[in-house]
């Protein structure tokens, strides 16, 4: 079997390097780089990419001894029906060895073509790292790394402010853009780089916020023996993907002149302030997963899938989103239907196993996050609970008694909510009275709620109630009185 390079695969066009990309993982292959490769296919973006390994250099050598192809499967439901297809990615030109070529990397700075810079490190990539030093060789953090990189661009160029870059980090905290910049001019200062520097950096370079949404599983491992003999090549760099992405960039809109996106028809937006669609993923997408996870899996299901697909626990989980919390939003009303039809498209993709119990982890805190904010907006808005929010915290704090029947659930969370729970539990009677002193002390945790839940009229009632229907009657039959509730309203 042949190995997949340019030399085993015809007709392979090459692009001028415009793009810096830190990062060679699954992620930004399955989403930067191949929405690059579709504005390439269509003639709109005429550029490729120069990787760099954030950490080490193994990876990039090997993406280089396949020239930077590599194939990218598409595995999900699409207009409705799950659809799996794949396609040769052609947008990474090279990789850089930043410990052995360090100098091809200062080369890349010296390049009037090269206008955007792509990074996905980690949530923990964008840091201050205080021992790195102008001078090293490469610096030990990526914003260390991008520092020197722009500094050796910013002299090359004579301080010519046409020479900035668009910078667009895909890391997954809030207002990573600005978060990137704060440590690049944190840098400026420590090193000594000058006003001018720092000035050019302000004048010259655009920052962007992002907001990336792919699941991206990566290589496909079960898979792969069946993917090479479809392709009829050995690629050690296949990754897959769900059909569904969502890019949205918090920058000016004639970005859009450089990045045309919109013009090869993919979901890639640019707005002057993400923060509604970063509402909208995690109250949609991220507390749907929270808020099912421990209704369906004290019900006897194992996967997302399963789930979503079930008659009871679908009905629960789409009420959920478009009862509960599509209320408590402000985006159009179509937007964030399409958006949660989206979502459960995703849930019911065929290709992913995943399962509930790795969504679980740490669900106390996520609840606050993901699920409070829509149970106390809605209570703002409509002046009553929530039933089916409410019923999903009771079932969390049946979830946190660690069983499910007689089989032992496998918690993990922090030390002092488990501690909690095992405290709570430890005394419960089989009463109501009991359950409602469990409820009472877990509602009553400031440290993880930021707030007194007790306080919030008719929550500790209608929860105490909830559970106890959950332990006496069981989560089969609670589930199902509660999406009667609707209609008996």
């Amino acid at each position: 079997m042949q190995k997949l390079n340019r030399k085993t695969i015809q007709g392979i066009e090459s692009y001028p390097e415009k793009v810096l990309q830190f990062g060679e993982g699954n992620f930004l292959r399955a989403f930067v780089d191949w929405q690059i490769d579709v504005m390439n296919k269509a003639n709109l973006f005429n550029g490729s990419i120069v990787v760099v390994q954030p950490r080490g250099y193994e990876k990039v050598e090997r993406l280089n001894a396949q020239d930077g192809l590599y194939t990218l499967y598409l595995q999900g439901m699409k207009d409705g029906k799950p659809v799996k297809e794949h396609t040769l990615i052609q947008s990474i030109n090279r990789g850089i060895n930043l410990y052995s070529d360090y100098e091809k990397y200062l080369e890349l700075a010296q390049n009037s073509e090269l206008r955007f810079v792509f990074s996905n490190t980690t949530e923990a990539g964008i840091a201050y790292q205080e021992t790195d030093r102008l001078e090293d060789r490469p610096q030990k953090s990526f914003p260390g790394k991008l520092t020197a990189f722009l500094y050796h661009r910013f002299q090359a160029f004579n301080r010519d402010n046409s020479k900035g870059l668009i910078i667009i980090p895909c890391e997954l905290i809030e207002k990573n853009g600005e978060k990137l910049k704060e440590i690049i001019l944190q840098y400026a200062a420590a090193w000594n780089l000058g006003a001018e520097f720092v000035q050019w950096i302000n004048d010259a370079n655009t920052f962007c916020n992002s907001l990336v949404d792919r699941i991206v599983p990566g290589f496909p491992v079960d898979t792969i023996t069946e993917m090479t003999e479809e392709l009829g090549y050995q690629d050690d760099f296949v990754v897959a993907s769900e059909q569904f992405y969502n890019f949205v960039i918090e920058g000016p809109q004639w970005i859009k002149e450089e990045f045309p996106t919109h013009l090869a028809g993919l979901d890639t937006m640019f707005v002057d302030d993400l923060t509604p669609y970063r509402t909208r993923k995690v109250r949609i997408l991220n507390g749907a997963h929270t808020a099912m996870t421990p209704v369906s899996y004290l019900y006897g299901l194992e996967t997302v899938a399963e789930a979503v697909e079930h008659p009871v626990i679908g009905s629960f989980i789409k009420e959920l989103i478009f009862d509960e919390i599509i209320p408590t939003l402000d985006l159009p009303a179509e937007e964030l239907a399409s958006f949660a039809n989206d979502v459960l498209d995703r849930f019911r993709n065929p290709y992913i196993k995943h399962f509930l119990m790795s969504i679980s982890l740490n669900s106390i805190s996520k609840y606050t996050t993901r699920d409070l904010p829509s149970l106390l907006e809605y209570m703002n808005r409509k002046k009553e609970l929530p039933g089916k929010l409410v019923f999903s915290l009771a079932a969390l704090i049946a979830f946190y008694k660690g069983k499910r029947g007689a089989e032992d659930i496998n918690l993990s969370d922090d030390e002092d909510i488990l501690e909690l729970f095992k405290a709570q539990w430890g005394t419960f009677d089989g009463s109501i009275e009991s359950l409602r002193e469990i409820v009472c002390a877990v509602l009553g945790y400031e440290k993880n709620w930021g707030m007194d839940l007790n306080s919030v009229q008719g929550l500790a009632d209608a929860v105490t109630n909830y559970l106890h229907e959950i332990e006496t009657k069981g989560m089969k039959q609670a589930a199902r009185a509660v999406l009667k509730e609707k209609t008996a309203r």
